[in-house]
């Protein structure tokens, strides 16, 4: 018999979205938190809609304590991380909050370090530019927004999948991994000539019960990264939200 890998604790985990997959994350976390496999001192779905799935299902049932917030995802992490960058330092010793995105959501997380690093030099030219597309990722799709999609699988994933180590479609070793990728990437840039400073990775990971996260402490160092890398004067810095197999990458460009 395996053994049990040991509880986990969190403070918040925020939920990105109240639909179908916001949902289903509130559902697994309340599983896994009866199940002993971790607790959280409250949950916060986050959606801008009143009337989302999450708010209609929402019962006194859950394992802890659960808030809807009806707001655009843009102000509530303006808030929210702003909050966290101020506590660095006076939350050791506590459970950690945690992020669960959405398959759907744009590169929300880079969005914030781009927004805090006009408000931080207000005189500096803070813009998004595209990223080269890395070698050795066999899909590759650029956005409006210059976010550069990449992913691993050339098929169709199953909904939900928690990438384990026997992938599901190949039935095979899944042999590749997103976050040494983006770091392969950084160093290709700068072989070609590129002032690419970082990468800023923010890995979600599978933790409980389908559902995947990332540390609010990573976004928050994110930040604090960029911060010392562009006092110097002009660079870029690549960021990435990934899983092992998929990934969402931005350059952040901040002038002299």
């Amino acid at each position: 018999m395996l053994p049990l890998a040991p509880q986990q604790h969190y403070g918040t985990i925020v939920i990105v979205g109240g639909g179908c997959y916001g949902s289903y994350y509130l559902r697994q976390l309340g599983r896994a938190a009866r199940a002993g496999a971790l607790t959280a001192k409250r949950v916060v779905i986050v959606d801008r809609d009143a009337r989302c799935r999450v708010a209609a299902e929402l019962s006194a049932e859950n394992p802890f304590e659960v808030e809807v917030a009806i707001e655009e995802w843009t102000p509530f992490f303006d808030a929210y991380l702003d909050g966290a960058s101020a506590r660095t330092g006076s939350d050791a010793g506590k459970p950690p909050d945690a992020i669960v995105p959405s398959p759907l959501m744009p590169h929300l997380m880079y969005e914030w370090l781009a927004r805090r690093a006009r408000t931080r030099w207000p005189l500096r030219v803070v813009e998004t530019r595209p990223l080269d597309a890395p070698s050795g990722i066999p899909w590759q799709r650029r956005g409006g927004d210059g976010t550069q999609y990449v992913s691993f699988a050339e098929w169709i994933c199953p909904v939900n999948c928690i990438e384990p180590a026997l992938c599901p479609v190949t039935r095979g070793e899944r042999s590749w991994s997103m976050p040494p990728a983006v770091l392969a990437a950084t160093d290709e840039a700068r072989r070609n000539g590129r002032n690419l400073a970082g990468p800023v990775i923010f890995h979600c990971q599978h933790r409980a019960y389908g559902v995947g996260m990332f540390d609010t402490s990573d976004v928050v160092a994110g930040d604090a990264l960029v911060q010392r890398v562009a006092q110097a004067g002009a660079v870029e810095v690549l960021v990435g939200t990934v899983s092992h197999c998929h990934g969402a990458l931005s350059v952040l460009a901040v002038g002299a």
